[in-house]
């Protein structure tokens, strides 16, 4: 059984940032394809980032790219999510999750159904 947990959330003003971690234990880390997902009130499950075993590839929603920078540490067996220039809209529990199938676009990186694991979640809050 593979676990993950998230940390790094918080409260932050507009314009602030925040990086995230996910340390991921139970298996062996480097054979999983990494993906950051968020859940706002009353929304489903959305797409954040991905990113390939071997850090090779990554992949990002339209609305955090330029912003987010997803990456990972195979040696800590973590992967991280650097926030910045964040906005009010990127309000939300964050979560990562670990995939085991192959993750060659974007329209496979954000199909939530290829990841078998998740985290608890991290709530992120953007409010002045």
């Amino acid at each position: 059984q593979v676990q993950l947990v998230e940390s790094g959330g918080g409260l932050v003003r507009p314009g602030g940032s925040l990086k995230l971690s996910c340390v991921v234990s139970g298996r062996t880390f480097s054979n999983y394809n990494m993906g950051w997902f968020r859940q706002a009130p009353g929304k489903e499950r959305g797409f954040v980032a991905a990113i390939t075993w071997n850090g090779d590839r990554t992949y990002y929603a339209d609305s955090v790219k330029g912003r987010f920078t997803i990456s990972r540490d195979n040696a800590k067996n973590t992967v991280y999510l650097q926030m910045n220039s964040l906005k009010p809209e990127d309000t939300a529990v964050y979560y990562c999750a670990a995939s085991s199938r192959a993750l060659f676009s974007t329209i496979q990186a954000m199909d939530i159904t290829r990841y078998s694991y998740w985290g608890q979640g991290t709530q992120v809050t953007v409010s002045s």
